[in-house]
């Protein structure tokens, strides 16, 4: 028995050995024959006319050498010569020959090759193209994407042949979409009838501008000259329009939701100082400025300190920014505000105050002009959810960030001893104070608590924007129109005012722009507050001060 299960295991490989050996000697039946790239064929594509070239370069893509991808890479990096009959290439600071490769001295009548718009966009295509017979499934993917941002510069012939061997079904789907648009050049109109039949499936807005090309007139006649075809075109357009359409409006819909958690993150602190405790903090502002710049120091440190694990800055740098905003917060409680409960005027100067004493701090440490702070590699780029539709990762990373804080801070407030206190202290200060509550002790740490907030909306900001010393004054006039317009003193309504505010500033700039979608914002704030003066959740509870 033995014996018999090594022969049947011998027996198995050499079976599956000659099933290999059949499948290459059917793909290299089925390839074309693949021509070097000769010193006839690299001084056609590098000079002539445009046309000429073109000839040239289409030639080339119809029997590919394995060193045209690279060839065609110099010509679009300008990086290539001619010198008499012969064409150079640059490498590093010496110039190759681009047949051989060996070492050449450039002669005093050398000629760089110069590309204009037109030939730079037909070269990206060729080079894109010819990646399609990589055999690494995401440099094929890679160059699938780039042909469907001009797929009028497909080469029909390159994109069938990628077709044919392609075995990941999603870029064949999408090679078979490229290859209908070549189609719909063809000069058989039955083709092109099933092309632009096919194109139907396509949502990819350069495809769409394909179709409505062959829509126009040219002259007295149209570009595409058959009736039929045209109102199958028509078809097409319609079809993807309707996709289309559904990619933007949850691209502005998810805009809306991520203007909406900034402010939500901004607004939170203030929810607590103003809302909490009755401080009108007009400083709320400078604290996320700290948060940020609290934020660029440790990615500095991260930078000089530990090179290696500088993609993790940011992770470091949340609970730094909480502390420092957090501790001038307290800082700041227990020098000035605290000697100015019960006066609001005097409050609100005091912490204007604060926030130019703040930004002139700033300025004089680390300037006055903007500063970088860089999204880590896990934060950077965007999900392809549409063609017309990608949703940046820093923008998902903040939505559940703030979604993290937001739950940390209700637990916080309805979970802990801290959060009993405080609510005790906001309902009825008199009372706690008579049961043993520190009242001052807990408005220290409340406050400390809300600039500690809006030092880690000072964090996740400078992921999306700027830090300057006057960005907090982007904000401060949103979160308080936030805080008010949820409730004073009411998460609940804080969270739903934010994204509401943000989603609905968001449609109207679609339609009216930034600065009036703002005045309109501000004014149906207005008119809401003046009928329901306590917000949308009003507080429950007494408040012997008020």
């Amino acid at each position: 028995m033995p014996a018999m299960s090594g022969l049947d295991l011998l027996a198995r490989r050499l079976a599956r050995g000659l099933a290999l050996v059949l499948l290459g000697c059917a793909l290299a039946l089925d390839a074309t024959p693949a021509l070097a790239l000769d010193a006839t064929q690299a001084l056609a594509l590098s000079s002539g006319t445009t046309s000429q070239r073109l000839a040239a370069l289409q030639r080339a893509l119809q029997h590919p050498d394995s060193r045209l991808a690279g060839f065609l890479g110099a010509l679009l990096d300008n990086a290539v010569q001619v010198d008499g009959g012969t064409v150079e290439v640059q490498q590093g600071a010496q110039w190759v020959d681009a047949v051989s490769g060996k070492p050449v001295t450039p002669g005093p009548d050398a000629q760089a090759v110069v590309n204009n718009n037109y030939l730079r966009r037909q070269l990206l295509a060729a080079r894109a193209a010819l990646h399609l017979l990589s055999p690494d499934p995401a440099e094929r993917l890679l160059a699938v994407r780039r042909l469907e941002a001009d797929p009028q510069s497909v080469d029909r012939a390159l994109v069938e042949r990628a077709l044919r061997h392609e075995t990941e079904p999603g870029i064949r789907q999408r090679l078979g979409l490229l290859a209908a648009a070549a189609r719909l050049r063809s000069g058989d109109a039955t083709q092109r009838l099933a092309a632009a039949a096919e194109l139907a499936s396509s949502d990819y807005p350069a495809v769409r501008s394909l179709l409505l090309s062959r829509l126009q007139h040219n002259g007295d006649t149209w570009v595409e000259p058959d009736a039929a075809v045209r109102q199958r075109i028509g078809a097409s357009l319609r079809a993807i329009d309707a996709r289309l359409a559904w990619g933007e409006r949850i691209g502005m819909l998810f805009s809306g939701i991520s203007l909406g958690s900034v402010l939500l993150l901004a607004a939170l602190g203030l929810a607590v100082t103003y809302g909490l405790m009755g401080v009108i903090n007009m400083a709320q502002g400078e604290f996320i400025m700290l948060g940020a710049y609290a934020t660029y120091v440790v990615q500095g440190l991260f930078q000089a300190w530990l090179p290696a694990w500088q993609n993790l800055a940011l992770v470091a740098a949340l609970p730094c920014s909480f502390v420092v905003a957090g501790g001038v917060g307290m800082a700041a409680e227990r020098v000035v505000i605290r000697r100015l409960y019960g006066r609001p005027l005097e409050t609100l100067l005091a912490t204007w105050g604060i926030s130019l004493l703040l930004m002139q701090a700033v300025r004089s440490v680390f300037g006055p002009q903007n500063v970088q702070v860089d999204n880590p590699p896990w934060m950077s780029g965007g999900w392809h959810v549409m063609a017309n539709l990608i949703l940046p990762y820093n923008r998902m990373v903040i939505l559940g960030f703030t979604a993290a804080v937001l739950l940390g801070m209700w637990l916080l407030i309805t979970r802990t001893r801290l959060g009993l206190f405080v609510r005790a202290v906001t309902q009825n200060r008199p009372m706690a104070a008579c049961v043993g509550v520190r009242t001052a002790r807990v408005d220290m740490l409340a406050f400390g608590l809300g600039t500690g907030i809006a030092g880690l909306a000072g964090c996740a900001l400078s992921q999306i924007g700027n830090v300057s010393p006057d960005m907090g004054t982007h904000y401060i006039v949103d979160c308080f129109m936030v805080v008010v317009l949820g409730g004073v003193g009411q998460l609940s309504g804080t969270v739903v005012a934010a994204i509401g505010l943000g989603v609905v500033n968001t449609l109207l700039e679609g339609v009216a722009g930034a600065v009036l979608a703002k005045i309109a914002v501000l004014g149906a704030i207005i008119l809401f507050i003046q009928k329901r003066p306590q917000g949308l959740f009003a507080l429950k509870g007494r408040s012997v001060e008020g």
